[in-house]
């Protein structure tokens, strides 16, 4: 059974909302809300770094820091972000995006604490993917499965050319992978994939 991390009962949701600020001049901020609106989460790009470092706080306010992102390596298509319980500094695990692959169709690999791989996230239409390419107004659809194969979560691209948004909704009732680890995917694929395609 994989852990939670942190007693905050905003990760233990199933439904997640993920929403780019719009109009931010430098570096990138991120809104979390669950299905009724609910702020669960703010996170925050710093801006003018080589290496990705994203912040994830419990609300805009950025005074209860919860998780970092940061990448050791120069940014690139196939960087690993590696994601740390900011309360604790322990590693919650890592997520590694496929770079020459995803040019076509988009692929994360999801890992634990040790490095072992613990999911993938997909783009669940090779057709959808490569017309969202040629076509940015094509609403993108992922899935999150388990090593073993089971479907973990859905995230669906909502259609609307002016903000970025997101929803993920956690199908396992007990998933294998770290919800740390989910959250962080989702922040990542709103502030690394679109910008890199």
């Amino acid at each position: 059974m994989a852990t939670t991390g942190p007693a905050h009962s905003a990760f233990l949701r199933n439904c997640y909302i993920f929403r780019r600020k719009v109009f931010k001049l430098f570096g990138g901020a991120f809104y979390v809300h669950d299905e009724n609106g609910n702020l669960l989460f703010y996170s925050k790009q710093k801006a003018f770094k080589l290496k990705e470092d994203f912040r994830i706080y419990s609300d805009e306010r950025q005074l209860e820091e919860l998780l970092t992102i940061k990448t050791p390596q120069l940014l690139d298509l196939g960087a690993t972000y590696i994601v740390q319980d900011a309360t604790t500094g322990n590693t919650v695990g890592a997520v590694r995006r496929k770079g020459l692959k995803s040019i076509l169709k988009d692929e994360w690999i999801l890992l634990s604490s040790e490095g072992q791989e613990t999911g993938k996230l997909t783009e669940s239409s090779a057709f959808r993917a490569v017309l969202s390419r040629l076509v940015n107004l094509i609403p993108q659809t992922y899935i999150i499965v388990a090593a073993d194969g089971r479907k973990i979560a859905d995230i669906r691209q909502h259609f609307n050319p002016l903000v970025l948004k997101y929803t993920m909704t956690i199908v396992e009732p007990d998933p294998p992978i770290d919800r740390r680890l989910l959250i962080s995917t989702g922040i990542l694929l709103a502030g690394i994939e679109q910008r890199q395609r």
